[in-house]
């Protein structure tokens, strides 16, 4: 005999079956269950629940043990076989502790209840009950995404190779010629590093001046850890290449902050460090750098990509690049002064130290901050300008060729205002204007 209730109720309303051979048992917990806001559907006939079981599925199965057609623990032994995961809960007398026991071990009953059950010890366990389902089954759910997810990051893996050599075939060559003119200099980074730079400083949609500033970020850190200074220097690098990668995506992936991006787009937008390893490659001088470039998504705690590697397993020049890289971040979305940003930066950091940061490399960056080292330095670097900025005295920062590889001026050269003149009436012949690289102090 059914005896449910027909109302309307959310999601969040827990749904169980109850069966007792007994109408007033089951008037008497329906009263309760009611009181609770719990919906319960109500059964005296074995068979009948079943065939409810097969059609609707319950947080929990609430059933008495002692009936006559069949017993509480073979009715659960069945539940279990049609919903493996709805709870399941024996109402049992103290004379039939052998057969609970029993159905504990066959029927997998996962609490019971001693007639006469306490109201609050009854509605304690259903809900406990219900919450471990609803868990279970969650549990499941994102399991399968995880699966349908990465199911999908292996087909943009298979096809990232193809949009790679696409994209790099350029910069690879550049790094080729780089490599054999300049033997000599295989040991000075700076050549390599400076030319790349100069491709992202160039793109209008990555911030050159973020860039620099987290590179020297790195290196002031790098020195606080007293690591070599040949080490200092390769992290410093990193810093200046972490998004090389991105100069071989679409603009549309990152010229906008990736929390704006959709999933699919965020999925493509990560892989640029795998990218910027490719890229990366022919140089095989910068391999520290590129490694450094390629783990600088991990986190301390082991939940980074792209191989989850947790503290020490991590390289120690993407765990200093990962807090160089996030302190901008933090810093350029801040508001404020610079005192304030610095802080509010600062703090972002700090609270996920030894999670997501190394804590010796916070306590790198809170050092820096407390001494001031993170001042504008005079160094000199390379810019990027048209011959309409061009001014007498400025050093050309890269030797400038024609179109046809002819070099028009070499590295090192002081502007006149005679060789300034000659290549604006060069450029009249030129489809597109130059761009010079100059040093600037």
């Amino acid at each position: 005999m059914d005896f449910s209730e027909q109302s309307t109720t959310s999601d969040k309303v827990i749904r169980i079956l109850c069966l007792d051979d007994e109408e007033n048992v089951l008037r008497s917990l329906n009263r309760l269950f009611r009181q609770n806001g719990i919906e319960a559907e109500l059964f005296t006939e074995p068979e009948q629940a079943l065939l409810t079981i097969k059609k609707n599925t319950y947080d929990v199965i609430v059933s008495d043990m002692r009936m006559p057609d069949m017993d509480g623990a073979t009715f659960l032994k069945q539940v279990k076989q049609i919903q493996p995961e709805t709870q399941r809960i024996l109402l049992t007398g103290y004379a039939d502790m052998a057969s609970t026991i029993k159905a504990i071990n066959e029927s997998g009953i996962h609490a019971y209840i001693q007639k006469p059950w306490d109201n609050e010890i009854l509605i304690h366990t259903v809900k406990q009950c219900a919450e471990k389902f609803r868990l279970k089954n969650q549990n499941i759910k994102l399991t399968k995404e995880i699966s349908t997810k990465n199911k999908e990051l292996v087909e943009l893996n298979e096809s990232l190779e193809e949009l790679v050599q696409k994209r790099t075939t350029q910069i690879r060559k550049v790094l080729n010629q780089l490599e054999q003119a300049n033997k000599k200099e295989v040991k000075e980074h700076r050549a390599t590093v400076e030319l790349l730079y100069n491709f992202i400083n160039a793109n209008p949609f990555i911030d050159g001046k973020k860039a620099k500033n987290i590179a020297r970020l790195c290196k002031i850190m790098a020195s606080g850890l007293n690591l070599s200074k040949e080490l200092a220097e390769t992290t410093m690098m990193s810093g200046y290449l972490a998004e090389v990668g991105l100069l071989a995506m679409d603009p549309e992936i990152y010229k906008k902050p990736p929390r704006t991006l959709s999933e699919a787009q965020k999925k493509t937008y990560y892989t640029h460090p795998s990218i910027a390893q490719l890229m990366l490659m022919p140089a095989q001088h910068l391999s520290d750098v590129a490694e450094a470039i390629y783990h600088q998504f991990e986190r301390y705690n082991g939940q980074g990509i792209p191989k989850g590697l947790k503290g020490k397993e991590i390289p120690l020049g993407s765990l200093i690049l990962a807090v160089a890289r996030d302190y901008y971040d933090h810093f350029y979305q801040a508001n404020g002064t610079d005192e304030e940003k610095t802080q509010t930066s600062l703090e972002l950091i700090k609270a996920y130290r030894g999670n997501f940061y190394a804590p010796e490399v916070v306590d790198a960056l809170q050092k820096a901050v407390s001494n001031n080292d993170l001042a504008e330095d005079s160094v000199g670097t390379v810019d990027i300008i048209t011959t309409d900025k061009l001014q007498a005295g400025m050093t050309l920062g890269l030797a400038l060729h024609s179109n046809q590889g002819i070099l028009l001026l070499p590295k090192g050269h002081v502007f006149t205002d005679k060789s300034i003149d000659k290549l604006k009436q060069l450029q009249t012949q030129r489809p597109i204007p130059f761009r010079i690289m100059v040093k600037s102090n």
